[in-house]
């Protein structure tokens, strides 16, 4: 049988790390808070026979803490932008029996080694470690017991129903697809895309689009595809924009779908073979391009 990862650890200061390496923890090298300052991170984590942990999440706001603690996971009570000056992310993990248990973990930190990750079939947390501190782009990364497949999409704004989509084995891309965005100096929604996986080819996704205009809308709609139905854009004053799925998938299922930030990791994403839709969820106001990016 294969080793599960079972327990992880956030270490901010030497003496935690030795503390421990000596229970038999693994360390992985990147300190996650690179090039922005701070305490020197680093996330450790240790194998064992089970049971697993099947999904990790991260939370930066008050808001998506609170499905997380109403559903059950563990939450690491350390800032993993302790000194910096960007959000207080923080790392929460379950072992639900609704997904397939995590056997490896990692991390990267620059768009290259993302893309390559991405290809080889690991699954990208979308949350930038070193969110608003600047520095370098720092991601984690897990690979599952068995290959999985997309076969669910969803979103939710202002994390609502956030405590039955974690219950229901549904994974939130911990990314706001309004970032960065402020109608005439109001809030705006947060919204999310959460996806659910299979270990099923024949229950994956075959292909994806966005639209951000109607008449996109409308060729989509003609050739089959589906939309999830939320406008990905409220409230933001820009264009209406939606995601659209087919279900067909008998040449090439989805394996893993993810949003990037960073407009120079779209080129190193398409050269490793990633699909890289170039309809940005922000088009027409003022937030930060936000590209979909899914793996065959």
């Amino acid at each position: 049988m294969p080793e599960y990862i079972i327990e992880l650890k956030v270490s901010l200061n030497k003496d935690e790390e030795e503390i421990y390496s000596k229970q038999g923890f693994s360390k992985i090298p990147v300190n996650l808070n690179d090039g922005a300052g701070g305490k020197i991170i680093y996330l450790w984590y240790k194998k064992g026979m089970g049971p697993g942990i099947t999904n990790i999440q991260f939370s930066f706001s008050q808001e998506m803490t609170n499905g997380l603690f109403e559903a059950g996971y563990t939450k690491i009570d350390k800032n993993l932008n302790e000194r910096a000056r960007g959000d207080e992310i923080y790392l929460w993990y379950s072992k639900s029996g609704e997904n397939v248990p995590i056997v490896d973990i990692d991390v990267t930190e620059d768009a290259d080694a993302e893309a390559q990750k991405f290809k080889d079939s690991w699954e990208r947390l979308a949350c930038d470690l070193n969110r608003n501190a600047g520095g370098n782009l720092i991601y984690m990364w897990v690979k599952r017991e068995k290959q999985t497949y997309i076969s669910e999409i969803k979103t939710t704004i202002n994390c609502s129903e956030d405590r039955d989509n974690f219950k229901n084995g549904y994974i939130r891309v911990d990314e706001n697809t309004n970032r960065g965005t402020n109608e005439r100096g109001s809030p705006t929604p947060t919204i999310f895309l959460w996806y659910r996986l299979s270990i099923y080819p024949k229950d994956a996704f075959g292909d994806l689009k966005v639209s951000t205009n109607q008449d996109d809308y409308e060729k989509y709609q003609q050739k089959g595809y589906l939309p999830v139905n939320q406008d990905l854009n409220e409230e933001t004053g820009g264009n209406k924009v939606y995601l659209w799925y087919k279900k067909d998938s008998r040449d090439k299922p989805i394996k893993a779908v993810t949003v990037i930030t960073n407009q120079g990791a779209v080129g190193p994403y398409q050269r490793a073979g990633v699909n890289v839709i170039q309809e940005s969820l922000n088009t027409g106001n003022n937030g930060v391009p936000i590209y979909v990016c899914f793996n065959q």
